[in-house]
């Protein structure tokens, strides 16, 4: 497919708010026009649904964090139950992003906050070491499984909870538009394009997949893949398509 010229790119998130994103450089560099949208959104469970869980936040000593959603829903979940943060709760943190995001909730010089590298399991050894607390991990409805492998593994005392849940968008305007290429970030933005346009049909439009489980998805649906990342070649998204399009565009 890649004879045909490449002008429309649909990206299936939310516009970036830095003004020195690499999507606006592709833009402008190869005279695309990039529009964002996100195909799934994040809703917040109640404080009713997460006692029904059978968790009571003053059970817990330690807050596993591992994305600034679980962050914004543990402090929004604390305060619809009425739930005065402790000054000496303890924080591990998946990465260090989301420990400065941890900011906008608390004072960080007087915070007890433990910092991963990057992976779920980089936190393990911090575990290890205060392995006699009690961890509340609040995630999503699609918790990751290399975190509970890795505390189990660790026999430490932690419990999960559903503080928000991974939801498709209404995409019902977008049904008379076209687009060269649709990025996908997650097998949850796949399931949506089909939840939307169950009639879907490929043809000429290009797929680009971030991800072994997204591409898994794309598969499973029958959609032919044309842009992969990440890969060695081509780390990022933008990258990917980048190196497509001027392909795609040359000498048209």
């Amino acid at each position: 497919m890649s004879n045909l010229k490449v002008r429309t790119i649909l990206v299936s998130q939310p516009e970036p708010k830095v003004e020195n994103s690499p999507y606006f450089d592709l833009q402008q560099k190869h005279k695309v026009k990039i529009d964002f949208r996100s195909f799934i959104h994040v809703e917040g469970v109640s404080a009713k649904d997460i006692r029904a869980q059978k968790i009571d936040l003053n059970n817990f000593t330690s807050i596993i964090l591992t994305s600034r959603n679980a962050v914004d829903h543990f402090f929004r979940v604390a305060e619809e139950m009425r739930y005065k943060v402790p000054e000496d709760l303890r924080y591990f943190c998946q990465s260090e992003a989301i420990a400065f995001y941890l900011q906008k909730y608390v004072v960080y010089r007087k915070r007890k906050i433990y910092v991963g590298q990057k992976d779920f399991a980089d936190m393990a050894p911090l575990f290890k070491k205060y392995k006699e607390e009690k961890f509340l991990l609040p995630a999503s409805d699609q918790l990751n499984a290399d975190a509970p492998i890795t505390l189990n593994n660790l026999k430490i005392n932690w419990a999960p909870a559903v503080f928000y849940k991974t939801v498709m968008s209404d995409l019902s305007d977008l049904a008379d538009v076209y687009y060269d290429v649709l990025a996908f970030f997650s097998p949850t933005g796949i399931k949506s394009l089909f939840k939307n346009f169950p009639d879907f049909k490929q043809n000429d439009t290009r797929i680009a997949v971030f991800g072994s489980t997204t591409q898994k998805e794309a598969l499973e649906h029958g959609l032919r893949i044309d842009i992969l990342a990440p890969t060695p070649e081509t780390p990022s998204m933008t990258m990917a398509l980048e190196r497509y399009v001027a392909e795609a565009n040359k000498g048209k």
